[in-house]
């Protein structure tokens, strides 16, 4: 998942690009609106983070650029103006989320899990995702391991389903707990290893060994 920040406050754009590194993301960087926009139309980004006030071509100027030419890609507003006036005239110009400054970093990622994960289903809307020797049958609710259906209770369809749409990234917990359990994180709570030890179990006993690792200090990834 590739995420361009358009940004030309440096302590800002660095402390966002590195939450989003730690969280498995590639991350590209601009600190002006013209070289953001030319960055944005020549290379296929999942999500544009953009500031508003930005020098030699401002924020709602280049978000009207993206938009004008390419309306696959989502857009989150990330700005100091925060009256209703101005979200509105941000979200009416056709961006995806607005978010005010100063803001949390897990609100920041938070959100922008929600709008890949929205743009995703939207503009690829698969009845089957393939990884190795799984299958998931989107339509049907089915999980084939070597062709042979595993028995999940939900939240493990649901781990298994985001492990493969993020194949090969390493997911942490935190993000795992947002974007299955939709609440707030408790550091405390086990219910994540629980259930991916159970998954994993599951996942050997029909076939398909060393797919689901767990990254020390980190989080867990599927690979091969």
């Amino acid at each position: 998942m590739k995420i361009l920040i358009i940004e030309d406050d440096q302590t800002t754009r660095e402390f966002v690009a590195k939450g989003l590194k730690e969280h498995g993301y590639s991350v590209d960087q601009a600190e002006d609106g013209k070289s953001g926009l030319m960055m944005a139309l020549s290379c296929d980004y999942q999500l544009v983070i953009l500031d508003r006030m930005l020098p030699y071509l401002d924020g709602m100027k280049v978000l009207s650029a993206i938009k004008a030419t390419d309306t696959h890609t989502p857009v989150l507003i990330l700005s100091a103006l925060d009256s209703v006036e101005d979200r509105v005239d941000g979200l009416q110009a056709g961006s995806d989320d607005y978010l005010i400054k100063p803001f949390a970093l897990a609100e920041l990622l938070a959100r922008v899990e929600i709008i890949i994960r929205r743009n995703h289903r939207q503009s690829k809307p698969e009845s089957q995702l393939c990884y190795d020797c799984l299958t998931v049958d989107l339509r049907a609710h089915r999980i084939l391991c070597h062709g042979k259906e595993l028995s999940l209770q939900p939240k493990e369809f649901q781990l298994i389903q985001y492990f493969i749409e993020h194949a090969e990234q390493v997911i942490s917990r935190m993000r795992l707990f947002e974007a299955i359990w939709s609440y707030h994180f408790d550091p405390k709570t086990n219910v994540i290893d629980v259930h991916v030890a159970n998954l994993r179990r599951k996942l050997e006993e029909a076939g398909c060994e060393a797919l689901l690792h767990t990254v020390r200090g980190a989080g867990y990834v599927l690979r091969r």
